[in-house]
């Protein structure tokens, strides 16, 4: 998972390459997509066992434009850094926020999906982005020791804690 900073840096690295965004091992953003907004998330939450939480996200919104499925060339990092930039001048971003895209289409849900890696050559810096699995971050409360499989079982006791 990448902090909002290092993919500013990154940007500004790779100014004239590509950015192509995967979103699933093997299949890619199409090069017709927009940045269309950029959000600056404060989460203000509390687990299942009664914790509170509270941590910031910087979500970049991809958008797959179907008037322009014809495009082949990628938006340009240039051009990425460039937005950014300018929501930055007005909506300052948290720089140690992590940083993640939210994007579907007709084969794929709606995700916030977090950069997982990144690879580059001469003409492309490529995000390989990934979907964040879903956990229970009371697991002492909830008297869960190690990853279990989904079930239909409900494994909470009445008065254990957990919801």
């Amino acid at each position: 998972m990448m902090k909002t900073k290092e993919v500013l840096d990154l940007l500004g690295q790779h100014s004239q390459k590509a950015l192509v965004l995967e979103y699933q091992p093997g299949k890619y953003i199409r090069p017709n997509y927009h940045i269309t907004e950029v959000k600056n998330i404060t989460v203000d939450a509390m687990d299942c066992g009664g914790n509170p939480d509270f941590w910031k996200e910087t979500i970049v919104q991809i958008y797959e434009n179907p008037d322009d499925l014809d495009r082949t060339d990628f938006m340009t990092v240039q051009k990425a850094a460039d937005i950014l930039k300018r929501v930055d001048a007005v909506k300052p971003m948290v720089r140690e926020a992590e940083i993640k895209f939210e994007y579907s289409n007709p084969q794929f849900h709606t995700a916030q999906l977090f950069v997982a890696d990144t690879i580059w050559n001469d003409e492309k810096l490529i995000f390989k982005l990934a979907v964040e699995k879903t956990d229970c971050k009371a697991k002492e409360t909830c008297g869960i020791t190690e990853p279990q499989a989904v079930t239909h079982q409900n494994n909470c006791a009445p008065g254990s804690g957990c919801c």
